[in-house]
């Protein structure tokens, strides 16, 4: 936890310097693919810094997040077998059981797999490498990708933009749980529509 904890401090103090924006791009990247701290805390504080530029941080974040999701397809469609070991050794979210699981759920769920861990907390780099090891069609892939990735950024800094710097700790608070509801609505929803027919 105290890595975490020094790899937020690091992520965070990016919004203080004149490179916060392509900071927040490549953390976006990156984050997609291998690294544990969300790019949500820099857009956050760049927000506040900036409310204006609010919409321009949410689409680099958004843009970052794709291309780090098409990163991490490739790498599980392309090297797997030849980096497996390490990510299950050194990537937090990372294990054989949980593989497994993603596995059986792009069986039953496809679309719906991606968007959710692109929308809420569940660690999106497992979806984006899964993926591509279990060879979900890329076109799907990349609209769901799309989707949620930018509506979970568009929505951080539409609050931010609205509540100003206040909203903050409500989010970091409050932020994955709101998200899962947002998510078992979105479900239900298209479930009773489902019924209905």
């Amino acid at each position: 936890m105290k890595i975490i904890r020094r790899l937020y401090d690091w992520v965070l103090h990016w919004a203080a310097t004149p490179y916060g924006p392509p900071a927040l791009f490549l953390l976006a990247v990156i984050e997609a693919s291998v690294f544990p701290v969300p790019p949500d805390i820099l857009l956050i504080a760049l927000c506040i810094a900036v409310p204006l530029k609010s919409w321009r941080f949410a689409l680099l974040a958004t843009l970052g997040s794709v291309l780090g999701g098409c990163l991490g397809y490739m790498i599980g469609w392309g090297i797997w077998a030849l980096v497996a070991d390490l990510f299950f050794a050194y990537v937090p979210g990372f294990s054989p059981v949980l593989f497994s699981r993603v596995q059986s759920l792009f069986a039953e769920y496809n679309f719906w797999v991606v968007f959710t861990a692109g929308f809420t907390p569940i660690p999106y780099k497992v979806i984006t490498i899964g993926a591509g090891v279990f060879q979900v069609d890329f076109f799907m892939f990349l609209l769901a990708s799309a989707i949620s990735r930018g509506l979970r950024f568009f929505l951080v800094a539409g609050l931010v933009f609205r509540f100003g710097p206040g909203i903050r700790s409500f989010i970091e608070k409050y932020f994955n749980l709101l998200c899962l509801l947002f998510v078992a609505l979105l479900i239900g929803g298209f479930l009773i529509l489902g019924w209905g027919h």
